[in-house]
């Protein structure tokens, strides 16, 4: 029997049950609600598209892999792929559930009920995510409390009497500070520690946040999202304007963007280059579904597609050169001093006559602030060697790339940079004010991601859905306690590594399966022709199909190989070193990786099984006839006459 297209706006409203294979359906439950929610307006809806996709990881992530990965090269190698195949698959996930007009759970058990159970593995991912990444929000908000004060608590090294604390002198004052005052951190993960309790305290305020924020739902979520989705573009371009007046920003700018093109050879570029478009945009986690779902049928969703995912790759670049021209300001500073405590024992040496005046440098020396670096490096790659003492060669570059990866960029090494600002005070507090606002828009979107679809799957969550907001805050709260632990930022990097990528990328795989082959890509352009009023271009076809299919599997392929190469490791901070270092992963913390993993991607086979037992049981093929599954009307109502229909139906229909 031919399949049937996905529902129109023109259809018979009356509740329905379809199975996206067969095409068959059945009589539903009429207390099923008759209308969903939908945007008030388009602004509100981009503003949480964009919110949920342009997040930390923009901010510290993709300056680092930009950086080390050939600089602009690496930046064209991430247009090419984000064009084909993050826009592609972008532009799926938003069709699908504009479509559809359900949560990830939904739609998928639509297209194919066999593969239901992806839109449980997206909601489990979600809540993995959620549990981590709500633990920086506590970090940041702990390091805004910290902000209001003068000088800022990490731009000194503490003293005991008139004794500096040997391990922030043996390291430096930002990162005392961070590891030793704001984690108080274990020398590693399998030494666990007590509980820290001003961490614990700004958690349960970052789940209080987003609690609120979610209260009813997007319609209370959008309203914060008015400020914490814009606000962070007003910081990135004050931070913009001042990092370019500052000394070294030109340089650190260079370093940033000067195309290594050899990198174009090496495999694990490639895999870099795919994961941050992967999860810049939020492949995966159904919060674009979410989303997308409570928009008008003839909303043009392709326009959407690139008009977010150029935002973010625009936002990402911005990022970039904020971050890089302070941080090209802090290694111009760092290189100054370098030069200038090199020349001062290079003074000390000549008057002790241990020096060769044949072998001084040819510039003033004398006034050591005046040497410009270019000098000084030439100078001690031809000389430096045959000079007794411990010079060393003053590198911008290798100075550069100290600490700019993941937290260390933000509470490290940034830190660093706006403690030589004038008023750093407001500096630091503006840049932590706008990581807490990236992280909650964010938030906003992973929850959505997993409140939507079960609303939509379970009509007792719909009637429920403050309770079910509250409950999923509170256990969130209560399992994110393992990351406040002294030892919890080692689980925060596990959970970051590991526990969202290789579920997300098989989700994705058959997420894109699932459309392209099993429903069939060109009955889907056809719906989405239906939808539109214009068909997109058939090269949509072949990219879902193929190449789209291809890059997921070899990005699959080469994170589970690297797995398998090479141990996992953490990087953990050595307390009597006061250096950081990077340690293997015991076996019970492998053990943990590996369940974490599994429990992700365990929903995709069992809904597989589920089908096929119940297709046999029930000897008929038509798997959604007997089922639970229920699918809501595909009218839209704004968010403002919401509460009307709730009051008119007796229940509280599931708005987000």
């Amino acid at each position: 029997m031919e399949k049937q297209p996905l529902p129109a706006d023109n259809e018979n409203t009356e509740p329905t049950e379809v199975d996206g294979l067969t095409g068959e359906s059945g009589p539903q439950d009429v207390s099923e609600p008759d209308a969903r929610a939908g945007w008030n307006s388009k602004i509100e809806y981009f503003l949480a598209q964009v919110g949920f996709s342009v997040g930390l990881g923009n901010v510290w992530r993709f300056p680092y892999l930009c950086h080390q990965n050939g600089g602009g090269a690496f930046l064209l190698l991430y247009i090419l792929l984000m064009l084909v195949v993050g826009i592609p698959l972008f532009f799926l996930e938003l069709a699908a559930g504009q479509a559809i007009r359900q949560g990830s759970i939904g739609v998928w058990k639509y297209i194919s009920p066999k593969l239901s159970g992806i839109g449980y593995s997206s909601c489990v991912v979600c809540f993995f995510v959620a549990l981590y990444y709500n633990v920086i929000l506590a970090w940041s908000l702990f390091y805004l409390g910290n902000s209001f004060q003068y000088p800022l608590p990490w731009e000194q090294c503490p003293k005991q009497g008139n004794v500096t604390e040997r391990e922030c002198e043996e390291s430096s004052p930002t990162s005392y500070f961070w590891y030793r005052k704001a984690l108080n951190v274990t020398d590693s993960i399998e030494d666990v520690g007590t509980f820290n309790p001003y961490i614990v305290c700004c958690l349960l305020a970052a789940w209080t946040i987003v609690c609120l924020g979610m209260f009813r739902g997007i319609k209370t979520s959008v309203k914060v999202m008015y400020f914490s989705s814009v606000f962070p573009y007003v910081v990135l371009f004050c931070f913009l304007v001042r990092g370019l007046l500052l000394d070294g920003a030109s340089e650190g700018i260079t370093f940033m963007f000067y195309p290594k093109l050899e990198i174009w050879a090496d495999v694990q570029v490639w895999r870099q280059a795919a994961t941050q478009v992967f999860f810049a945009l939020g492949l995966g986690f159904g919060s674009i579904i979410a989303y997308s779902s409570y928009n008008p049928r003839n909303n043009n969703c392709h326009r959407d597609a690139f008009t977010v995912s150029l935002i973010n790759f625009l936002t990402s670049v911005l990022a970039t050169l904020v971050v890089f021209a302070v941080l090209g300001f802090r290694a111009k500073q760092k290189v100054t001093e370098c030069v200038v405590s090199n020349l001062k024992e290079l003074l000390y040496e000549f008057h002790d006559g241990n020096v060769d005046e044949a072998l001084m440098p040819p510039f003033n020396y004398s006034d050591p602030k005046s040497v410009a670096l270019e000098g000084y490096r030439a100078w001690f790659k031809q000389y430096g060697a045959m000079v007794p003492g411990n010079l060393t060669d003053c590198d911008l570059e290798t100075e550069m790339q100290k600490g700019v990866e993941g937290t260390g960029l933000a509470f490290i090494a940034f830190t660093e940079a706006m403690t030589l600002l004038p008023g750093s005070p407001f500096w630091s507090a503006l840049f932590f004010l706008m990581l807490l606002n990236l992280g909650l828009s964010t938030m906003f979107g992973t929850m959505e991601g997993i409140l939507a679809p079960l609303s939509d799957r379970f009509k007792c969550l719909a009637r429920n859905k403050t309770k079910l907001t509250i409950f999923s805050c509170i256990l969130g709260f209560l399992l994110g306690l393992l990351f406040t632990q002294r030892c919890g930022n080692y689980f925060v990097m596990m959970f970051d590594d590991y526990s969202a990528t290789l579920p997300l990328i098989i989700v994705v795989v058959f997420e894109t399966f699932s459309v392209s082959w099993m429903y069939g890509a060109d009955r889907f352009l056809n719906d989405i022709e239906k939808m539109l009023g214009w068909r997109p271009s058939v090269v949509y076809k072949y990219l879902w199909k193929y190449i789209c299919l291809l890059a997921m599997f070899g990005l699959l392929g080469a994170t589970t190989i690297r797995m398998f190469l090479s141990r996992p490791t953490y990087m953990a901070w050595n307390e009597e070193k006061a250096s950081e270092e990077y340690l293997e992963y015991p076996g019970w913390a492998l053990a943990v990786l590996a369940l974490l993993i599994i429990f992700a991607t365990l929903p995709v086979p069992l809904g597989v099984i589920h089908a096929l037992l119940r297709d046999r049981n029930s000897g008929t093929s038509r798997d959604a006839e007997n089922g639970p599954y229920r699918m809501v009307s595909t009218e839209e109502t704004p968010m403002t006459d919401f509460s009307e229909l709730d009051h008119r139906n007796g229940v509280a229909a599931p708005v987000s």
